[in-house]
């Protein structure tokens, strides 16, 4: 059978053994082809109806007493969940705030254990938001902390050669994205601690664009903290709240630099002297966002259903699928890889690049422009990442995707759209 074919995309969905999962989500347009998921996943549908459960019985009927029925242990519930597909143990992790302040803390209590330590490792493939971060607080430190941002070589990787290289006595911190939010390139997370381990760094990982879509070894790796967001593959909805986890033998010898009140031994004591919360807990700062939790539930014990190791197959035989794609109809038409080639080495998105991408990305989503309505997502310079969601994306998306970049290209449709940037791309 031809691969190049419409009719073969449809055989590989009919061949998905997880193909039924769709089913589980909220699709209100089911022609939308829908790869942006890395970036915003798309809601379970019972999470649509806990939502509505969540504000009509406990928020107006039940009232306050709610806090004791199920609110107040939602954090530390939720974060055994997302343990489950993480390789963490119960108690090492947590549902609060936003990724941003869960590093500041996190990278602020490293730095006091790390005592006589002074520089953090980092690289220019890391999400902007951890270098502004990682940077505050060296400046807090004081002029001795320095970040070290190495340099990708070639745009997509950084070799293992250049951390070892870099990871010296001084290094206190060694902090990187599992996987880059441009590129998709996916660290060896076992080898790369171990690495920064042998020589005395604790090791930070941003799972953000790993979590939900690869399988995820924290305990197995030795992983000292994590942390991520849960509005990309695990589909809690826009600004849902982001976890951390830290390894139980870390948690007494670490202390959270944000000494909120949901962070105390017991909160409703009120007392007027700070006493960490023992565990985990102490990482929490003020009172969790009840109803941006709630949707979270749901998404995750569909990823528990589905199992890590039959959503990563597909994304990876999706991401080939693409690529093969791509290579046949676009590449002469001025497309480049911004991905590894190697599927092993990739998460669950595809960059493709372009000097139009911007253009191309808004011809795409137009949907009065070509056949099919496409919302990929654009990043600068000339990125078009492809977000492959392997519980709902199919492979007949990918493939009239890829149709549709090529008429795009072939008719020169993206001419029509100023090169101008919306607030968010």
């Amino acid at each position: 059978m031809n691969a190049f074919t419409e009719k073969y995309a449809q055989d590989l969905d009919r061949n998905d053994p997880i193909r039924g999962f769709r089913n589980k989500f909220r699709i209100v347009d089911d022609n939308l082809i829908y790869l942006d998921g890395n970036s915003l996943g798309r809601p379970v549908k019972d999470s649509l109806v806990d939502l509505v459960k969540g504000g009509e019985y406990a928020w107006a009927g039940r009232l306050i007493r709610s806090w004791n029925e199920d609110w107040y242990t939602k954090s530390l519930q939720l974060g055994d969940k997302i343990a489950m597909i993480s390789g963490a143990s119960p108690g090492e992790m947590i549902v609060t705030d936003s990724t941003s302040v869960n590093l500041y803390k996190l990278v602020y209590s490293a730095l006091k254990k790390q005592e006589g330590r002074t520089k953090i490792i980092t690289d220019d493939l890391n999400f902007p938001s951890d270098l502004y971060i990682l940077q505050g607080v060296a400046e807090e430190f004081g002029a001795a902390y320095e970040v070290v941002i190495l340099e990708s070589e070639d745009g997509i990787t950084i070799s293992r050669e250049q951390l070892a290289r870099a990871i010296d006595e001084k290094t206190a911190l060694v902090t990187l994205s599992h996987v880059v939010f441009k590129s998709a390139f996916m660290y060896s997370m076992e080898e790369i601690t171990d690495l920064a381990h042998r020589k005395g760094a604790m090791v930070l990982w941003d799972l953000s664009h790993s979590i939900g879509s690869v399988p995820v070894e924290l305990n197995r790796s030795g992983v000292d903290m994590a942390v991520g967001c849960t509005y990309k593959y695990l589909n809690g909805g826009p600004g849902s709240p982001a976890f951390l986890y830290v390894t139980k033998e870390l948690q007494e010898q670490l202390h959270s630099p944000i000494s909120g009140w949901f962070g105390t031994n017991k909160p409703f004591s009120f007392d007027l002297k700070y006493t960490p919360a023992p565990g985990i807990r102490k990482f929490m700062a003020g009172t969790p966002p009840i109803l941006s939790m709630i949707p979270l539930e749901r998404s995750l014990e569909v990823l528990i259903e589905a199992g890590m190791n039959n959503i990563r197959k597909k994304s990876m035989s999706q991401s080939a699928y693409f690529v093969f794609l791509t290579e046949r109809f676009l590449f002469h038409r001025g497309f480049s890889l911004g991905s590894p080639v190697e599927a092993e080495l990739r998460g669950s998105h595809i960059t493709l690049k372009h000097p139009e991408a911007h253009r191309i990305c808004s011809s795409l989503a137009d949907p009065d422009t070509g056949r099919f309505e496409v919302i990929p997502d654009f990043r600068e310079p000339d990125n078009i990442r492809i977000g492959i969601s392997p519980l709902y994306t199919r492979y007949i998306d990918l493939y009239r995707t890829v149709k549709e970049m090529e008429l795009i290209l072939e008719e020169g449709l993206f001419k029509k759209f100023p090169d101008t940037r919306k607030e968010v791309t």
